[in-house]
């Protein structure tokens, strides 16, 4: 039986932000040692484990376990990749393999809800956004809640603390199961503009196909806005000439900032290019893009406390979980929206937790 995982070591490094060099440094050893381990060349002394779990704070037994899928740049769409680094996007993908292995150990257990997304990639981002409102039945009605949504429509949805900017968020097929992580250091209105553009991704380009880059960030931002903001529903309230105070009062009615009113009015010929650029200079003037006005309770999840509700009827707390995984209670509480302390505190004894399957449903 395996004793160590290359896999596992590579994941919980880029996961701290720590490239070979800096690694290799914090645990005593040379750069080509580094490489060997994670290339399964060899493995690490039981001393040099426990440098290692200390570094990269992940329990020693962490590293003997199966192999990961660690997601690829390549099959991630990423909310703000130009002006992310390669450390912060390994940190993020990383996370997204925590999350696979979170979810692989709730699907044992539990029969979420089955993804229900078409593939629209042959529609422009406004039509696409109009059809699937028609699928999910939504009609010109604004979106209460877009993680409720994606949850009931089989999206798994993971947070980000993230301490940067950089991350807004990303999304991701996994064989057919979509997910979406979002930075839950961003106002409410952003992470809703952000959840809606993943969603975007995912039924226009299933990560990696054409059109790529720019142009595909370009394509969730349309349909991002078209998907939050319909057009009927903003021909029907628009105001004829808006000012700032006008638009902050239709963006309570769509859940969006300020701006993305602003930019959809334009988008729909709605303001001249003027009078929008006029807009967003007084929106940055008075601080609006990084303190939104009246802003919006942040949306939660309501999978995951079904969950975890289900599992704490089991006896099941958070050392169980985390001791099953091998990884630090704190690490799976920034994946769940910080739940899991609240849900499943308790000194249950630690050990083996059933399998037993039950079904959990969700309301948008």
């Amino acid at each position: 039986m395996p004793t160590f995982n290359p896999s596992r070591l590579r994941v919980a490094r880029k996961r701290r932000l720590l490239n070979k060099t800096r690694f290799a440094e914090a645990i005593g050893v040379d750069l080509r040692t580094v490489t060997g381990y994670e290339r399964g060349e060899y493995e690490p002394s039981p001393a040099t484990l426990a440098l290692i779990a200390r570094a990269l704070r992940f329990p020693a037994g962490f590293f003997a376990g199966g192999e990961l899928h660690e997601p690829a740049p390549t099959t991630a769409s990423f909310r703000s990749l130009a002006r992310m680094s390669a450390a912060n996007r390994e940190a993020a993908l990383a996370s997204g393999a925590l999350a696979f292995l979170l979810i692989d150990w709730i699907e044992q257990r539990l029969t979420l809800p089955a993804p229900d997304l078409p593939d629209l990639r042959e529609e422009n981002p406004e039509a696409a956004a109009m059809t699937l409102r028609q699928q999910w039945g939504l009609g010109e009605r604004p979106i209460r809640n877009m993680v409720h949504l994606l949850e009931s429509k089989g999206v798994r949805v993971f947070s980000m603390f993230e301490d940067t900017a950089e991350v807004d968020a990303f999304s991701l097929w996994r064989a057919t199961t979509p997910f979406v992580f979002l930075n839950t250091m961003k106002s409410a209105e952003q992470s809703r503009f952000d959840a809606a553009h993943e969603l975007g991704h995912l039924v226009l380009h299933r990560h990696g196909g054409a059109p790529t880059g720019r142009e595909a960030e370009h394509e969730a931002n349309r349909f991002a806005s078209a998907f939050l903001m319909p057009r009927g529903s903003v021909f029907a309230v628009a105001p004829v000439f808006p000012n700032l105070d006008r638009l902050i009062e239709l963006k309570r009615q769509w859940i969006v900032s300020v701006a993305a009113v602003a930019y959809r009015l334009h988008a729909l010929g709605l303001l001249t290019d003027w009078h929008y650029a006029r807009l967003c200079i007084e929106i940055g003037e008075r601080g609006y893009r990084t303190n939104e006005p009246r802003s919006a309770q942040r949306e939660m999840s309501q999978l995951l406390p079904k969950v975890f509700s289900a599992f704490r009827d089991e006896g099941i707390t958070l050392s169980n979980i985390a001791a099953e995984l091998q990884i630090e209670a704190e690490e799976i509480d920034k994946l769940v929206f910080q739940l899991m302390l609240v849900s499943l505190q308790g000194g249950a004894t630690v050990g083996t937790i059933p399998s037993r399957r039950a079904f959990l449903q969700i309301v948008k």
